[in-house]
C-alpha cells in the first residue's frame, strides 16, 4: 500500500502536466505517452555514464519539454491539427527514443546512484517518513505550478484555453502560449518518467504506452471527488486523483486481477469518473450547492448598501 501511495505521488507530476494541457489549454496532447519515455530514457542514460543523478532528473525535465515543442510548433506553425500534431510527434518519438537508448529496449539502474539512493540507504523509502519526503518534492512542484498560473503569462494561457479569440483581441499571442503550454506540461511528464524510472530502478521502451488514458483518470476522478472551483483546488484534486487512482491500481493487483487487465481498470475509472457526477443525486446536490452560493452571493450583494450607508 505504501508502495502505492509512492507511486502515486510520483505519477501526480504526470497528472499535472496532464491538467496543464486537456483543462487549462482544452488542448488534446498525445504526445504524454512517449514524453513520459523520453525522460526516463534520457535520465537513465546519462546515469549509466556517470553523470549525477540530479542533473540527469533535470535533463529528463527538459527532454519532455523538447519533445512538447515539436507538438506545439506542428500545430502552431505548420497548422497541424491538435490531435494529429500530438500523434506524429508520439510516434516519432518511439523511434527516437530507442535510438536515445542505444537500441535497447531495456536500461537496468539496479545498480545506480538515483535521487531515491539516500533514502533507500536511510531506511526511509518505503515508510510513512518516504511518503512524507515524496509529498513535499510533490507540494513544491504543485506550489509553482499554481503560482504560475496565477502569474501574467499563466493567466493568459488560462485565457487561452477559455476563449482564444478574447485574449488575441488583447494582444496575446496564443500560438506562442500553447507552445509555452505545451512545453511546460510535457515537460513535467518527462521529469515524471525520469523519477519514475530511478525508483522502478529501470527505463523501458513501452513504460509510457497508455499513459494519456492514466493522466486524465487521475485529473477526472481527482476533480470528481475533490472539486476543481479553484486553480489551487484543481491541481490538489489531481494530486489526491493520481494517489486514489493508484492505490485502486494496487488493490486490484493485490486481489489477484492480471497485470494485463491494468489498461482495462484505467479505462472503467475514466468512465465512471464522467457518468457518476451525472447520475441524479450528484445532479441534485450541485444544484444544490449552486443555488446556496447564489442565494450567499444575494445576501452580500444586499448587505453591502447597508453596511455602507452604516459606516457612512
Amino acid at each position: 500500500m505504501i508502495a502505492g501511495i509512492e507511486l502515486g505521488l510520483l505519477y501526480a507530476v504526470m497528472a499535472l502536466g496532464v491538467y496543464l494541457t486537456f483543462r487549462v489549454l482544452d488542448f488534446p496532447d498525445l504526445t504524454v505517452d512517449q514524453s513520459f519515455t523520453t525522460g526516463a530514457a534520457t535520465t537513465a542514460m546519462i546515469i549509466l555514464g556517470g553523470g549525477s543523478p540530479w542533473l540527469a532528473t533535470a535533463a529528463g525535465f527538459v527532454a519532455g519539454a523538447l519533445a512538447g515543442l515539436i507538438t506545439g510548433l506542428l500545430h502552431t506553425k505548420a497548422h497541424i491539427n491538435g490531435l494529429l500534431a500530438g500523434i506524429l510527434t508520439m510516434t516519432a518519438l518511439y523511434s527516437i527514443n530507442l535510438r536515445v537508448m542505444d537500441g535497447r529496449a531495456n536500461l537496468s539502474l539496479l545498480r545506480e546512484d538515483t535521487v531515491f539512493t539516500p533514502l533507500a540507504e536511510a531506511g526511509v523509502q518505503g515508510t510513512w517518513i518516504g511518503i512524507a519526503l515524496f509529498l513535499l518534492g510533490v507540494a513544491v512542484v504543485k506550489v509553482l505550478l499554481d503560482w504560475f498560473l496565477y502569474t501574467d503569462a499563466g493567466l493568459a494561457m488560462q485565457a487561452t484555453g477559455d476563449n482564444p479569440e478574447m485574449i488575441r483581441s488583447f494582444g496575446v499571442n496564443t500560438d506562442h502560449q500553447k507552445m509555452l503550454g505545451l512545453c511546460l506540461s510535457n515537460g513535467l511528464v518527462g521529469l515524471a518518467g525520469s523519477l519514475v524510472a530511478q525508483y522502478q530502478g529501470f527505463a523501458d521502451i513501452g513504460m509510457g504506452i497508455g499513459l494519456i488514458v492514466v493522466g486524465l483518470a487521475s485529473v477526472i476522478l481527482g476533480q470528481g471527488l475533490f472539486g476543481s472551483r479553484t486553480v489551487v483546488m484543481a491541481t490538489l484534486a489531481v494530486v489526491l486523483g493520481s494517489i486514489v487512482y493508484r492505490l485502486v491500481i494496487t488493490v486490484a493487483l493485490q486481489a489477484g486481477l492480471n497485470p494485463s487487465d491494468m489498461k482495462l481498470i484505467s479505462a472503467v475509472l475514466v468512465v465512471a469518473a464522467l457518468v457518476v457526477p451525472q447520475l441524479q443525486f450528484f445532479r441534485r446536490r450541485r444544484e444544490r450547492h449552486l443555488a446556496s452560493e447564489a442565494a450567499r452571493l444575494v445576501d452580500d450583494l444586499t448587505d453591502t448598501p447597508a453596511t455602507t450607508k452604516a459606516g457612512a
